[in-house]
């Protein structure tokens, strides 16, 4: 129980430091990371003496009003569950079979205050992703090139009057990524030093005008293609591969 109480409770305190958000009714983010707790003790299985596999995709259905609070959170709680997930598994002596995955979904048949927890074993490899977080919401970096500024010409628009229309851009190639002030008539700081341009690491901040900007580096599973549906598998003629 020792393990449980501290699991629980480790994200009670960072969800109460870093979001400041009180649930009057409805789920606590707590309830969802005790879930998650039970769902990978419940599903773990032995497969030899030494390795313990458990489920590492998740998805959390929610009722639409308990979806719409957690989402208003932001990118922030995903992370904490992430992380304490991991934590959790590391305790217990828990192995996964790729890398962890946590959806948050909402389902119409949820009343508010229930939730429920789907959980499988899904194979795949690690395919990294540059992202920003802008005011509470995540940007993938789909492009070499992001420009960001207050114009609506920009990849991402913030409404900040004390920036630019095309302030900062980001230049990211699946490995590296830099940051560039595009002649800004206010100037962008990188971890409060101002800069021209410089190399961007993972969980720097940058600063334009009254906004923060946070570049970050996450794991994305890339899970193996899925078999075909039984009826579509019944469709091919398997001595030539086509349509019978």
């Amino acid at each position: 129980m020792g393990l449980l109480d501290s699991f629980e409770k480790g994200l009670e305190r960072a969800v109460n430091s870093a979001f400041a958000k009180t649930f009057r009714s409805g789920i606590q983010p707590v309830e969802i990371a005790a879930a998650l707790r039970s769902e990978l003790d419940a599903k773990a299985a032995v497969v030899s003496r030494d390795r313990i596999l458990a489920p590492n995709s998740f998805t959390v259905r929610l009722s639409p009003a308990d979806d719409e609070k957690m989402r208003s959170i932001g990118p922030a709680l995903g992370d904490e569950l992430d992380t304490l997930v991991q934590t959790h598994a590391k305790t217990q002596g828990y192995t996964f079979a790729g890398p962890v995955t946590i959806a948050i979904a909402s389902d119409d048949q949820l009343s508010t205050g229930t939730l429920r927890i789907e959980s499988a074993t899904a194979q795949g490899r690690v395919a990294w992703r540059g992202v920003v977080d802008v005011e509470g919401k995540r940007h993938p970096l789909v492009k070499s090139r992001t420009v960001i500024g207050r114009g609506s010409d920009a990849d991402i628009t913030i409404a900040d009057a004390g920036t630019s229309r095309k302030h900062v851009e980001i230049l990211w190639d699946g490995e590296r990524a830099m940051v560039r002030d595009m002649n800004s008539t206010n100037g962008t700081l990188l971890n409060g030093r101002k800069i021209v341009e410089a190399a961007l690491t993972p969980d720097s901040t940058i600063r334009i005008g009254h906004t923060d900007i946070v570049f970050r580096v996450v794991a994305q599973a890339t899970p193996p293609k899925p078999p075909l549906p039984p009826d579509a598998t019944r469709a091919f003629d398997i001595r030539g591969g086509q349509p019978s």
